[in-house]
């Protein structure tokens, strides 16, 4: 299975320079001068204004002209910003998962450990059935994948020093230099899989949250028997991160 590159790196970054431009106006400020100030283009700024608009970030008063909208204001107050931030992640998931047809979970590198944080999934998209710690299986998983390939080799080492790599299921990969060597040649905008490396019966994909320094990931899991769409979501959720970036990085 090839899955081409399709990651947009820099949604999350443009959508930053329009959203610091329009709270710069609070009275409001146009498309065209939004453009001119932004140097972005036609096409890609109204796609932009089209997922803030969606996401609530800007909001489109009467003149036509954007203000700043009622989830950038919860996201930088001061004031239960972080349930703020929880509950838009969630909406933002739930979301995903209804888009792409499977669970999506988001994953962060904490303290030296893989962390499922926050998922999504329902009576039709069901989760992975965590059968081992995914703290310790960072080996086998999608998400600790990901995750290994944004952290210096160094790290990765002490890592992978610290968890031994057991095989879970026929699939797995248990030697250190040949996970090291596949970490290592992982193109940093292609997802990361698991094709029943780590559960019989299931298939993961995972793709880089790049939000400052934190290393972060967005995967999601599919049985099997629907292995032939991974490549599709995979890329369909590639595609829909902005918004997760957007959320971490405010």
């Amino acid at each position: 299975m090839r899955i081409e590159p399709t990651a947009p790196y820099h949604s999350a970054q443009d959508a930053l320079r329009v959203l610091e431009t329009v709270a710069r106006h609070s009275a409001g400020v146009t498309d065209t001068e939004l453009a001119r100030r932004t140097g972005l283009g036609a096409e890609r700024l109204t796609a932009l204004l089209r997922m803030l608009r969606r996401e609530g970030y800007v909001e489109q008063i009467t003149d036509g002209a954007y203000v700043t909208g009622d989830t950038l204001r919860r996201l930088t107050s001061a004031h239960d910003r972080e349930q703020a931030l929880r509950d838009k992640l969630q909406h933002t998931l739930d979301g995903l998962r209804d888009s792409v047809g499977a669970a999506v979970y988001l994953s962060r590198y904490l303290d030296g450990e893989v962390r499922v944080t926050q998922y999504a999934a329902g009576p039709t998209t069901p989760a992975v059935n965590e059968w081992v710690d995914f703290r310790c299986s960072a080996h086998a998983t999608a998400v600790g994948k990901s995750l290994l390939t944004q952290l210096d080799p160094g790290a990765r080492r002490e890592h992978l020093s610290r968890y031994k790599m057991a095989r879970l299921t026929s699939r797995t990969i248990t030697s250190d230099k040949l996970l090291l060597s596949r970490l290592e040649s992982q193109p940093p905008t292609v997802p990361v899989l698991d094709l029943q490396e780590y559960a019989v019966g299931t298939v993961c994909a995972a793709v880089p949250l790049t939000a400052g320094s934190a290393v972060g990931c967005l995967a999601l899991s599919l049985p099997v028997e629907h292995a032939h769409r991974l490549k599709q979501a995979a890329e369909r959720l590639n595609r829909s991160a902005a918004p997760v970036v957007l959320s971490l990085t405010i």
